[in-house]
């Protein structure tokens, strides 16, 4: 049986929005093994948000699974795919996922949020203007799908704070990458 990690950005749009984006060309990724890590548009007609899951396939290919991106704006879909990238990146996607609401989930989620941010800044050199659409919609969508506001203030705290703070996210992710290994 195939051990992986299942991690899902879950980000709720309006119950009944209508699809209204077009979905973007995903980013270039490569897991920490150096692996090209696919990515798969699907859609459901029973959830009305856009989510994210990193994982292996069958076959054992790192993917990427992108559903309903045609309900969130390119600044959100991009967050997500980078977010989900990051834990191929870091090899969170080969390791037993750690319990939910674990401090060690919460941490690889933090992690994977950082990355994003730093790839969002300076792979597609998003502006301030970009920067704050992506935290009003992720803050916007995290209240709608019943975050609690700590969650939400949080997370966009360290968001925040890795985009205007942090060096590149090849270092970042190198530093992840030593540090675990050291552990």
């Amino acid at each position: 049986m195939m051990t992986f990690a299942s991690n899902v950005v879950a980000l709720a749009t309006e119950v009944g929005a209508q699809p209204n984006h077009a979905i973007i060309y995903p980013p270039e990724c490569q897991n920490n093994l150096t692996e090209n890590v696919a990515f798969i548009n699907s859609t459901s007609d029973h959830h009305k948000f856009a989510a994210g899951m990193a994982r292996r396939d069958w076959e054992g290919t790192p993917t990427v699974y992108r559903f309903n991106y045609q309900f969130a704006p390119s600044e959100l879909q991009s967050f997500i795919d980078l977010h989900e990238c990051a834990h191929h990146q870091v090899g969170d996607v080969d390791q037993p996922h750690p319990p939910r609401n674990s401090s060690e989930h919460f941490m690889n989620e933090s992690i994977a949020d950082c990355i994003a941010a730093l790839r969002f800044r300076d792979e597609y050199q998003k502006s301030e203007i970009d920067f704050e659409k992506l935290i009003t919609a992720l803050s916007s969508d995290m209240e709608q799908i019943g975050f609690p506001e700590i969650s939400v203030s949080s997370r966009i705290s360290n968001i925040t704070h890795c985009f205007s703070n942090y060096g590149t996210a090849d270092t970042y992710i190198r530093n992840v990458i030593k540090q675990r290994k050291s552990n």
